[in-house]
């Protein structure tokens, strides 16, 4: 350990590496950058329809008739988006409500916010949909800490059964079939 590393994690740290440390595990924790897209993604489908363009001294106004419904699905993305960052257990029908959305918005609002919209829409979607939570990490018992048959909580063995099936694993479903009583009614471990 060196003179100018801190003795303990956050102690004695810089406020930014501390932020940012916390920052990067709250973000891996959940769907962030579904979440990201989408929000981005509610934003110039909203806007485009309320947007005038000056080329020198003309206006070109963008204004549909379907304008309360472009604010009302871009306002709807912003807050999928944005449940999807705080509540990730909503991941599947905020991703499946945002591609919905986004196919919604082509006809409503200005093809989708000129496709810009709808593109971020779809693709936050489909991530919020595919994205699941890691497992996590495994803590590795050195060999030198095993413990022996017989060295249990009460005389349990220590050492996992071996399957029905003798493949190894107490829960591998590897070496079961229909054939052998496994009918996918009854729980095969």
């Amino acid at each position: 350990m060196s003179a100018e590393t801190p003795a303990a994690p956050g102690h004695n740290e810089h406020y930014l590496r501390v932020f940012r440390r916390n920052f990067r595990t709250w973000r891996g924790d959940r769907p962030f950058w579904a979440g990201l897209f989408v929000l981005l993604g509610g934003f110039p489908i909203a806007y485009f329809p309320y947007a005038n363009l000056q080329i020198g001294h003309l206006t070109l106004a963008m204004a549909t008739t379907a304008g309360a419904g472009s604010l009302i699905i871009g306002v709807l993305l912003v807050v999928l988006g944005i449940s999807l960052w705080f509540q990730k257990h909503v991941r599947t029908f905020a991703g499946v409500a945002a591609i919905l959305l986004a196919l919604v918005s082509i006809p409503v609002s200005n093809l989708g916010g000129f496709l810009i919209g709808f593109l971020f829409a779809m693709i936050g979607g489909a991530m919020a949909v595919s994205w699941a939570p890691g497992a996590p990490p495994a803590e590795e018992r050195p060999a030198s800490a095993s413990l022996a048959k017989g060295d249990g909580p009460e005389g349990v063995d220590a050492e996992p059964a071996i399957a029905a099936n003798g493949v190894g694993e107490p829960n591998d479903l590897s070496g079961t079939s229909p054939t052998n009583g496994a009918n996918g009614r009854h729980s095969a471990g």
